[in-house]
Parts: structure tokens; C-alpha cells; sequence
């Protein structure tokens, strides 16, 4: 069965803005080096390890994509081999290796997607991407890693939608210590 699965980095008041800090987002940073925090770095290679794809914005992707092809080991190894679709009006000619521009109506088109793989189609970042996912209920699951830090200012995971969108808390665990790893699944109307 394939499921769309919403993976972020997320603070207490629920920013998602510039977790690396080199976005220029005047309180960026906050997740710090993932190299230096292992368990973080295995979380990550484990739901690459198992996706069927990846779906992006076309801002996280260029991100992501200025970043790990040029990167070694097993977590670059997989993000590199792993299907990719961005959901795109400008991006012509993605250049990171299988990678798909996905245009016209999102909704069908991620639609399309979801009947053609099966697997997780994991969405990193992407909160523009997330917010339309979540208000047209195609968000299966949501894989939440909550840092233990409160910003007041920046970009939030959930907009406004135009109804309630209940999940049922599926699992939690502790992480490096400090970060709670929630993972909820979409409650879905009978």
C-alpha cells in the first residue's frame, strides 16, 4: 500500500524554517550538525532505506539537491538513487540524478503517483507542498522529529485548512536525548 509520509524537523512552537541555519533565518540552526548527533543520522538513512520516492517542493529540492549528489556513503548513496518528484511551475530540467517535475493540477498529478508506486513516499521539508497535501487529506502518515527548542518567529509546519484534520498518535520515542520522534497517522472518515 502506498502512503505519503510527512517527514520534518519541527520546534516546540512548530517552526520548521532554516533547521541547518544556512538560510539566513535569523534564529536558523536549531537542529544543529547531524553528523554529530548519530541516532538522528540513523532515523534518517533508515526512512530513506525504506521509501519508495521522494516528493519535493521545488525549493527543498534545489536545497537537497545542491547538497547530496556531491556527498559519499550510505545515506547519500540512497537519497541519490531514490526516485524523486517535484512538484514544480518553473522547474524545467532537474539535474539530480532520477528526478521527475511533476506540472499541472498537484492534486492529480501526486494523485497519479500514488496509484503508480508502492511504498512510502516520503515528503522532507517542503511546508508549502505539506500544507496542500494535508487540506486535500492525502497525507497518510506524519514522521515528527520535535526539537526541544522555542523560536517565536518563522515559517510553521500547518497553515489554516479549511477543516479539523484529526491523527491518532501511532508512536513516540526518544532520540539523542533531548528530541521526541512522533509519528501520527491521518484519521480518516469512515
Amino acid at each position: 500500500m502506498t502512503k505519503i509520509v510527512v517527514s520534518d524537523n519541527v520546534t516546540l512552537d512548530g517552526v520548521i524554517q532554516d533547521p541547518a541555519g544556512d538560510e539566513g533565518f535569523r534564529v536558523g540552526g536549531w537542529v544543529g550538525l547531524i553528523k554529530d548527533r548519530p541516532e538522528l543520522g540513523k532515523l534518517a538513512l533508515d526512512e530513506a532505506l525504506g521509501a519508495e520516492a521522494l516528493l519535493l517542493g521545488r525549493r527543498s529540492y534545489e536545497w537537497l539537491a545542491a547538497r547530496w549528489p556531491s556527498r559519499s556513503g550510505e545515506l547519500a548513496d540512497r537519497l541519490n538513487s531514490l526516485p524523486k518528484y517535484v512538484v514544480s511551475s518553473t522547474l524545467d530540467d532537474p539535474d539530480w540524478n532520477n528526478s521527475t517535475v511533476l506540472k499541472g493540477n498537484v492534486i492529480d498529478e501526486i494523485s497519479k503517483l500514488k496509484q503508480k508506486l508502492d511504498g512510502d513516499i516520503v515528503v522532507p521539508a517542503s511546508f508549502q507542498l505539506v500544507r496542500t497535501l494535508i487540506e486535500h487529506d492525502l497525507v497518510d502518515e506524519l514522521r515528527l522529529k520535535l526539537f526541544p527548542v522555542v523560536l517565536g518567529a518563522g515559517e510553521r509546519l500547518f497553515g489554516e485548512t479549511s477543516d479539523k484534520k484529526p491523527m491518532r498518535l501511532i508512536n513516540i520515542q526518544t532520540v539523542e536525548g533531548d528530541v521526541a520522534f512522533l509519528t501520527y497517522e491521518l484519521v480518516r472518515k469512515a
